[in-house]
C-alpha cells in the first residue's frame, strides 16, 4: 500500500503546494513531513499553500496549516495560504482558529506577489540589521580610541606650565 501524497512543486526560490485532494489527518501530518524537508533541502524563501480545492477543515487541519506556517519561519521561509474558501474560513474562526502567523491572499497571483513582498521586507530588515550591527561596531571602536586617548591627553594638560596659563574673562555686558 502507498502512502498518498501531495505534491510539492519549486518554482525557483518558492515552493508551491496545491491541495486538490480532502485532507485526512495522516495526509496532512506527511504534508508537513514532506514540507519541511523540502525547504531545508531546497532552501526554500518561500511556500505558497493553495487550499482552493478544500471545502471544509477540521480544527486538526487548520492547527496543522498554521504548524507547517511555524516551522517555515523557523527554516527560515515565509508562508503564504491561497485561495480559502468563505466556508473554510468561518470554519476556522468558529474554532477559534485564526492561523497566527499565517499571511492569506484571495489567489495565487496575489498570494505570490505578498510572498514575494514578504521575502523583499525580511531582505531589507535583514540589511537594516546588519548596517545597525556595524554603525554599532564603529561606534564602539570610537569609544574605544577616545577612551584610549582620554590619559593622553590628560598628561598633556598636566604638563601645561600652569605659571604660563591666565584665564580670559569678558566683562559682563549690563542687561537692558
Amino acid at each position: 500500500m502507498t502512502m498518498e501524497r501531495i505534491p510539492i512543486l519549486r518554482m525557483g526560490n518558492y515552493l508551491l503546494v496545491t491541495i486538490q485532494v480532502d485532507m485526512h489527518d495522516r495526509l496532512a501530518m506527511q504534508l508537513q513531513e514532506d514540507l519541511t524537508t523540502r525547504i531545508a533541502k531546497d532552501q526554500a524563501r518561500g511556500v505558497l499553500i493553495d487550499i482552493s480545492a478544500l471545502d471544509i477543515v477540521d480544527s486538526f487541519i487548520g492547527r496543522m496549516l498554521a504548524d507547517i506556517a511555524g516551522m517555515s519561519r523557523v527554516l527560515d521561509a515565509q508562508t503564504v495560504l491561497v485561495g480559502m474558501q468563505p466556508a473554510v474560513a468561518i470554519t476556522l474562526v468558529e474554532l477559534g482558529l485564526s492561523l497566527p502567523g499565517v499571511r492569506t491572499a484571495l489567489d495565487v497571483e496575489r498570494g505570490m506577489k505578498l510572498l514575494e513582498q514578504s521575502i523583499d521586507d525580511a531582505g531589507k530588515h535583514l540589511r537594516d540589521d546588519v548596517a545597525d550591527q556595524q554603525d554599532q561596531q564603529e561606534a564602539d571602536e570610537l569609544r574605544h580610541e577616545r577612551r584610549d586617548a582620554a590619559p593622553r591627553i590628560g598628561q598633556a594638560l598636566l604638563d601645561v606650565d600652569s605659571k604660563h596659563w591666565k584665564p580670559r574673562l569678558r566683562p559682563r555686558e549690563p542687561l537692558s
